[in-house]
């Protein structure tokens, strides 16, 4: 029995670190494939399973982007709550402070509503793919035969 306590709590660590080593949100199936191609024989069940819980607990983010669940570490202070800017194209991530509580409230309250709780995500496309799209915008069109040494 000790030993199917070590393995859950074994794989969970590993899920964490491999999370903590993720900059940016991550599907459970990118997660997966990086913690197998690093020697693994962690299952996708396992990962998904771990993963959620890592979010119910606090410490890993959860955002659906283009109908999938992704996930991020929180960092050192997972009670510190916080928003994403997230980039639609690479998805890359920077934590964002939101507007005031007050201003959730009185949104809310002009609206009928009263807050239990909020989440704040913020996506476009980040200045390295909009850089990135528009270096390949303006390089010239490719000729069939023509080698990029040339």
């Amino acid at each position: 029995m000790a030993e199917h306590v070590t393995r859950r709590t074994a794989q969970k660590e590993a899920v964490r670190e491999a999370l903590r080593e993720t900059r940016n949100f991550v599907s459970a199936q990118g997660l997966h494939r990086r913690l197998v191609d690093a020697g693994s024989r962690i299952g996708l069940a396992t990962v998904y399973r771990q993963l959620n819980n890592l979010a119910a607990e606090g410490e890993a983010d959860t955002i659906r982007m283009g109908g999938e669940q992704l996930f991020r570490d929180c960092g050192e202070d997972s009670s510190h709550h916080h928003h994403h800017l997230v980039c639609e194209r690479c998805g890359k991530t920077v934590d964002i402070e939101p507007p005031s509580e007050t201003w959730f409230r009185r949104v809310a309250q002009e609206n009928g509503f009263t807050v239990n709780s909020h989440i704040l995500e913020v996506f476009g496309t980040c200045a390295d793919c909009r850089d990135r799209d528009e270096r390949e915008d303006a390089a010239p069109p490719r000729t069939e035969g023509q080698g990029w040494a040339e």
